[in-house]
């Protein structure tokens, strides 16, 4: 089925998208905006990144829903996948924390060339946009004055004080996040010829009904 090939394709990619994330905090140059979020919950709570990951994007995606904003299959199974992925590559420790902007800043943007090909993929699958994508949209909608750049900072400037109130990692790796992410993606995407603004994403209603179909045939 179709469908369910598009699902292993948005979990293999966001699985690797994981380790991409494990290298920009292993780059130890201070995380990326949501990521300062997840691991400053993670130190307060003393718990997993994982678990942290996954309790900011049910969150994040519970918001969505009372916005009535698309949701699809793949934003469920990003909110799981990708921070126990995290935990995996912690759990594995493949790359040992830099010490060293020399080293640091490869490893980070390493990171961020692996998360903009596993975007790539995982929006091919055409089953919906992450949770925090979502909530970007849905409050840019919300405020049409407000440029959807300024809402962005807006969003993520709120993630990275709250997480580094609560003990998150800040640093200039977190400038690099936020401002070389967006160019780095596109180019990657240029490099594959995809054009993310032609996906049609399913919905969930509609995922559902295509489960419905199989199982009555």
């Amino acid at each position: 089925m179709a469908i369910l090939l598009s699902m292993l394709l948005a979990a293999g990619s966001l699985f690797v998208n994981g380790f991409g994330i494990y290298l920009t905090i292993q780059a130890n140059l201070g995380a990326a905006p949501w990521d300062v979020l997840n691991l400053g919950i993670s130190h307060t709570l003393n718990i997993f990144y994982g678990t942290a990951s996954i309790a900011v994007s049910l969150t994040i995606l519970t918001i969505d829903i009372l916005m009535k904003e698309p949701v699809g299959i793949a934003m469920f199974i990003d909110a799981f996948v990708v921070g126990k992925s995290v935990d995996f590559f912690n759990w594995l420790h493949p790359v040992p924390k830099c010490t060293s902007l020399l080293t640091g800043i490869p490893v980070m943007l390493l990171g961020l060339v692996i998360l903009a090909y596993t975007q790539y993929a995982y929006m091919a699958a055409a089953l919906g946009c992450g949770p925090r994508d979502t909530l970007l949209v849905g409050l840019a909608k919300r405020v049409r004055r407000v440029p959807i750049g300024a809402v962005s900072i807006a969003l993520l400037g709120s993630a990275t004080l709250i997480g580094w109130l609560l003990g998150g990692p800040v640093g200039i790796g977190t400038l690099i996040c936020a401002f070389a992410s967006g160019p780095i993606m596109q180019l990657a995407f240029r490099t594959v010829r995809f054009d993310a603004t032609k996906i049609q994403h399913q919905r969930l209603k509609d995922s559902a009904k295509v489960f419905l179909n199989a199982a009555k045939n």
